[in-house]
């Protein structure tokens, strides 16, 4: 085993550990050593080629298809330089005031999640679509909610010189996306931090994290040979995602001292419906998110979102086999599409575990809340469609594979409940939250409010993992938020971390 020294190792790129990273920066010039330590491979320009499959193995964990113990849901996150920051579509929406308050941190003030989300929405270049460049797809959408009285909102998106690709979701091949990978690493590096990819944390010990270096076939080669190596550090910051991170925190063997250590996980669990209308529409070109929905957020838990995905993340979202199926996706330029995220509520038993291999397994099973929001959103998305110009609408829980417009009156009765089943209906999340949550006792919470692991003054965790519950919202500024202030409080430590490592 191959040994080295720094002074902070952040585990991840993405988010959190991206954001970490550019604030510990300016240490540098003091003489700490930085590294941050990726699994994934930092992709070159030309690496981003848009193709499907090509650039779903290349930028996802599992290739996009990490699956629930159950097999029930899907699990999207990134695994590259810029963590999911360089497959997210750019939203970047602000943590409300009501939701932070469900939170029941009485020292984590809105106002200051808010200053330090501004921060982030001016350094990553957040700003609306101008209306010329808005497609039909997230147009009817606005139309439609409009009609029917629905609170519709515009995104505020990280871009900077969009081309319009529609590519977001597979890593954006003109560069114009302000993930991590574009904005704070750069800098980060600029100042003296070194970036280490294909490098696979396999655990963490005490003031030390044992690590694997190995080749990609694709992007940058890494700055370390391949092989194991054990870093000694005096601080170490984990932000490894929802996922990544209680899962490597438990095959470290935390959870014996930390019995909230996984649970508690939310994730948005979504679906996408379909509609077709008798005319070409514009949906790939263009940015694919521009449009939410909140209207029902409160009264029915759930949320619309403008989306469009491609070909085979498509076909595998429609309910059935056959002449229908194929009629439907022979229609792709004819299709709108809206994305439902329910707002899940953090459940002891929905849990981030690992496998005798220490591979995360992630166990949730879905509340009758959160069955019931589903089914109202489908009805809820329905009409929109409808009231935006569908000539027929695909529901994954309808009784029939299309509903056509003469039927909309009956949509209730179309969509029922009964037809929500799980292993006939595509569910997935890109919206992993939760398994180290913050509070103020190590009984039911993982860290403290500035993310310092309960019991141990030199770890600290900077990702969606510290949510206590779901943020009710697009998450990613709210975990740049979180992370800015997990870097302030490991600058305010950092005198008494060296001491103590001496």
């Amino acid at each position: 085993m191959l040994e080295r020294d720094a002074d902070i190792v952040i585990i991840g790129s993405g988010a959190g550990g991206g954001t970490v990273a550019k604030e510990l920066a300016p240490l540098c010039a003091a003489g700490v050593r930085l590294l941050v330590l990726e699994a994934g491979p930092k992709l070159r320009d030309d690496e981003f080629t848009g193709r499907e499959v090509e650039m779903a193995s290349r930028l996802y964990t599992e290739e996009g298809g990490f699956l629930t113990a159950d097999r029930s849901m899907t699990l999207a996150f990134g695994r590259a330089c810029g963590g999911s920051t360089v497959v997210y579509t750019g939203t970047s929406l602000t943590i409300t005031e009501p939701t932070l308050k469900r939170w029941g941190l009485p020292d984590l003030s809105h106002n200051d999640v808010l200053r330090r989300s501004k921060k982030y929405l001016a350094e990553n270049s957040v700003h609306l679509l101008d209306e010329r460049d808005i497609n039909d797809n997230n147009r009817l959408f606005r139309e439609g909610c409009e009609q029917l009285g629905y609170r519709v909102e515009q995104f505020p998106l990280n871009l900077r010189g969009c081309q319009g690709a529609g590519l977001c979701n597979l890593g954006c091949p003109n560069a114009a996306k302000m993930g991590t990978h574009r904005v704070q690493l750069p800098e980060a590096e600029r100042q003296g931090v070194e970036v280490v990819t294909n490098c696979r944390v396999d655990r963490i010990e005490d003031r030390a994290v044992v690590a694997t270096v190995t080749g990609s076939a694709v992007g940058e080669p890494s700055a370390w040979p391949d092989g194991e190596y054990r870093v000694r550090a005096k601080a170490v910051v984990v932000a490894g995602g929802a996922i990544g991170s209680p899962a490597l925190l438990l095959r470290s063997g935390f959870g014996k001292r930390l019995p909230a250590l996984g649970r508690y996980f939310t994730c948005h669990p979504a679906l996408i419906l379909v509609a077709q209308h008798d005319q070409p529409i514009t949906n790939y070109a263009g940015h694919p998110k521009s449009y939410y929905c909140d209207h029902f957020a409160e009264s029915d838990g759930f949320l619309l979102e403008t989306c469009m995905y491609f070909p085979f993340t498509t076909a595998k979202s429609l309910t059935g086999f056959g002449e229908e199926h194929s009629r439907m996706m022979a229609a792709m330029d004819r299709l709108q599409m809206i994305l439902v995220l329910a707002i899940d509520p953090p459940e002891a038993d929905n849990r981030v575990t690992v496998d005798r291999r220490g591979q995360p397994v992630v166990r949730y099973a879905f509340s009758d809340r959160v069955r019931r929001a589903f089914v109202m959103a489908m009805r809820a998305s329905a009409r929109v469609f409808f009231a935006a110009g569908a000539a027929r609408v695909h529901a994954p829980a309808a009784s029939q594979f299309f509903i056509e417009a003469s039927d909309a009156p009956r949509i209730d009765d179309l969509i029922p409940q009964g037809g929500f089943r799980l292993g006939t209906v595509t569910i997935s999340s890109a919206h992993p939250m939760g398994g180290c949550r913050m509070g103020a006792a190590r009984a039911d919470s993982v860290t403290d409010t500035w993310g310092q692991v309960h019991g141990q003054p030199w770890l600290f965790v900077a990702d969606a993992s510290l949510f206590p519950r779901c943020a009710e919202i697009n998450p990613y500024v709210t975990v740049m938020a979180l992370a800015d202030r997990v870097a302030e409080r490991v600058r305010r430590e950092w005198p008494t971390l060296r001491a103590q490592a001496l």
